[in-house]
């Protein structure tokens, strides 16, 4: 048996350094506890240690597909023999401590099971989806929230979540746009590496500080089509600037697992991609994690046409960095097998489970195996006032206000008759979104709920159904119409159910269903003023009687706090601040679309000549609603652009400072975005690329100056060879409030040597 040279590496450093494992977190008794451990192992337990299955042990959620779920007397024998390293997707401390039992005090070697679910965006307190979220801008906010998930989940004796999700995503059609943060490459990456610090804390042995594991290693938001599991077709440049760099922050926030994508990129399924899942992300990007499969995604690799059975399936996936499997069995019933027949080495398997061993050593469960695991913890930390108070906050923080005609906010004094119509007005069932499988439905707070919280006559709201989320009701729409014209105005609750986002989801049209587009026209027909709060999980395509409504504000699925933070919102209590994290098209048809595309060789320029330029026949290549767009109560005014020089020296920076004034008679906040334009490089690029963001809160009157700073680094790209490279040359800038428009500025990067900057090219 052979060894390259990072198997020698490895095992010649014990792997710490080379694992990346921090000094702080192990100690030499830890490595040396690691080390005796797999000398003693089997083959058997350390395919055990490399396999994660299903928690039969707790209450569980039903996974699609349901395959190789065992019943709880089986995985205890499982357990019991060393053949199980991770449990994941049950909750509930008893029934945890059982399990955890039985690999301590039952097994031979009493390694510790690894205990993990889909906390995506809460536990019991559901807080916005991730797409809703990443509306607010605010990394800050994002730290909160997953720190609340966190306490919340280990109360419930978990220690590991598979998220956050960091795929950026271009195509709207694609159902998990709603668990990543958007189509952005700088706001995701921010924003996954604060949810990152939130969930894990700033120590990983506290019995509250819940394992990170960024998802799915990559390109998965590149799908074509939209299409769920689909496959991947693009450049290596393409993977390394779009797809990558979020798992960068991700890694660097100090993720310890990752997990390899349904996907295949360029003809290889990511399961089985070595150059992927060990050149790359461990050799150029440096993980020293350990990699968990998607559910079943090995066993898959037989469907793709890939692998010629499951043996065949196991080989190519530990071979190619996959450390841990899910839920397929593969490697417990197969590595011992292809170990002594020689189809993978001996190091390979040690390897993969010295990792795992060590994230298990940092998290100090070899020391404290029932950390997470104590039921008064579980009665005190789940469902809190304090935690719901800023999942309240969290949802009116996500509410985008796309347009105002005036009719916002309402005046709760003013006595107005209000008609709540549509099918989400009384709804509980599309309260949370989708990956929210252990919160209460019935406990949610829909939007009827709230709106009669926050009015002092409640009897001056009138509820109509109008239709089913996907088809009409007898007499809906005459029912609704009624109410419309007694009211004094109309708020219409449309959009997506939460089973229409998600995984599996793909939708070919992102537009509302036929039955709610009929009753939105109907309503609109009748005068009165129409406030459209639209429920979704993705951009939508907005048409006819919810386009052109006096009032639009996107607000996703926001959780358990979903009334209460509408009404805050409607009533003015809360000023909206939030910004759209993906661009809402005119057409379907448009989609991928994307603010950072780049232009063509015939653009189509505002108020030019459209023949023979690139654009559809039906619409231009705009967005209805840009990235990062999103509006205010009050007026927000950026002035006086400035830069401390318009020559930025090759190893300088450049300081871009702009006034921002409130002029409105509101205190509000707003995110200052800033973008910037490489105007002529060796690869073409995007025509807007977001470089910061900034949020600022301001009394009516007041104004201050917001500051950046960019240096040659933010300009950088990849180039010829996959090197991260940055040209001389000019550049423009714009500071603004979306990713149009704004106050426009140039500069130009000077070479580091050279006193003028050489033409490009």
């Amino acid at each position: 048996m052979t060894l390259d040279r990072r198997d020698l590496l490895i095992r010649t450093l014990g792997g710490v350094l080379a694992l990346g494992i921090p000094r702080r977190a192990l100690a030499q008794a830890d490595v040396a506890r690691v080390d005796d451990l797999i000398a003693k192992m089997t083959l058997e337990e350390k395919a055990g240690q490399m396999t994660c299955l299903a928690d039969s042990f707790r209450p569980f959620n039903p996974p699609n597909p349901a395959a190789g779920i065992q019943d709880e007397k089986r995985l205890a024998d499982e357990i019991r023999k060393g053949r199980v390293g991770c449990l994941f997707n049950g909750i509930g401390v008893a029934g945890a401590r059982r399990a955890q039992e039985m690999a301590v005090k039952n097994s031979r070697l009493g390694i510790p099971l690894l205990l993990a679910g889909d906390v995506i965006h809460g536990l019991k307190t559901i807080f916005p989806v991730t797409l809703g979220e990443a509306s607010c801008f605010d990394p800050m906010l994002v730290e909160k929230t997953a720190r609340v998930m966190a306490v919340e989940a280990t109360a419930a004796g978990l220690h590991l979540t598979f998220a956050p999700m960091v795929d950026v995503a271009r195509d709207q059609r694609w159902g998990r746009v709603v668990e990543g943060a958007g189509e952005d490459v700088y706001l995701t990456g921010l924003l996954s590496a604060a949810r990152i610090r939130g969930f894990q804390g700033r120590d990983l042995r506290r019995d509250d500080s819940l394992l990170a594991c960024p998802k799915h290693f990559a390109a998965y938001g590149a799908v074509a089509a939209g299409l769920e599991y689909g496959s991947v077709d693009i450049s290596d440049e393409t993977l390394r600037e779009t797809h990558l760099p979020p798992f960068g922050k991700a890694f660097a926030a100090g993720a310890l697992t990752t997990m390899a994508a349904f996907n295949e990129i360029n003809g290889v399924p990511a399961t089985a991609d070595r150059e992927l899942l060990t050149d790359i992300l461990r050799g150029e990007m440096q993980f020293r994690g350990f990699v968990f499969s998607d559910y079943t995604a090995d066993e898959e690799l037989v469907a793709h046409g890939f692998a010629e059975d499951e043996r065949d399936a196991a080989r190519l996936a530990v071979l190619a960095g996959v450390d841990m499997s899910m839920q397929s069995g593969l490697y417990i019933r197969h590595i011992p097998d292809l170990v002594k027949s020689g189809a993978v080495p001996m190091a390979t398997v040690d390897v993969a489970v010295r990792r795992i061993l060590y994230v298990k050593t940092a998290m100090g469960l070899f020391d404290n195996p029932y950390r997470s695991l104590d039921e008064e913890v579980e009665k005190a930390r789940i469902g809190t006032p304090a935690h719901h108070a800023l999942a309240r906050e969290a949802a009116a923080r996500s509410v985008v206000l796309l347009k105002n005609d005036g009719v916002l906010p309402l005046d709760p004094a003013a006595g107005q008759k209000i008609a709540l119509i549509g099918p989400f007005g009384e709804d509980k069932a599309n309260l949370y979104g989708p990956w929210a499988f252990y919160g209460d439905p019935d406990k949610g707070i829909d939007i009827a709920t709230g709106l009669r919280a926050a009015m002092p006559d409640p009897a001056k709201l009138t509820v109509e159904l109008g239709c089913a989320v996907n088809g009409p009701i007898k007499d809906g729409i005459a029912r609704a119409v009624a109410a419309a014209k007694a009211a004094d105005v109309v708020i219409l609750a449309v959009g997506e159910s939460q089973a229409m986002s998600g995984e599996a989801q793909s939708r070919t049209m992102i537009e509302l269903p036929s039955s709610q587009q009929a009753l939105a026209d109907a309503i609109a027909a009748t005068g009165k003023p129409v406030i459209v709060l639209l429920r979704h999980g993705r951009a939508l395509a907005l048409h006819d009687g919810v386009a052109n409504a006096q009032a639009l504000l996107a607000t996703w699925f926001l959780g358990s706090e979903t009334g209460h933070a509408l009404a805050d919102i409607l009533f003015g209590k809360v000023d909206p601040s939030a910004k759209l994290p993906v661009s809402f098209p005119w057409e379907s048809g448009q989609e991928p679309f994307f603010y950072d595309r780049k232009s063509t060789g015939r653009p189509t320029v505002d108020n030019g000549s459209t023949e023979y330029k690139a654009r559809y026949a039906t619409t231009d290549n705009s967005a209805r609603f840009p990235f990062g767009h999103g509006l205010s109560y009050t007026d927000f005014a950026l002035s006086d652009l400035k830069l401390s020089d318009t020559a930025l020296r090759w190893d300088g920076a450049v300081e871009i400072t702009v006034r921002l004034t409130n002029k409105g008679k509101r205190k509000g906040s707003e995110v200052v975005q800033l973008y910037i334009r490489d105007r002529v490089a060796s690869r073409t690029r995007p025509i807007r690329e977001l470089k910061r963001i900034q949020r600022v809160t301001l009394s009516p009157g007041d104004s201050t100056q917001v500051r950046f700073t960019l240096s040659r680094t933010d300009l950088e790209f990849v180039g010829a060879g996959n090197r991260r490279i940055a040209e001389p040359g000019l550049f423009d800038l714009w500071v603004g409030q979306s990713s149009t428009g704004g106050l426009h500025g140039q500069f130009t990067l000077y070479a580091a040597v050279p006193t003028s900057p050489p033409p490009k090219g």
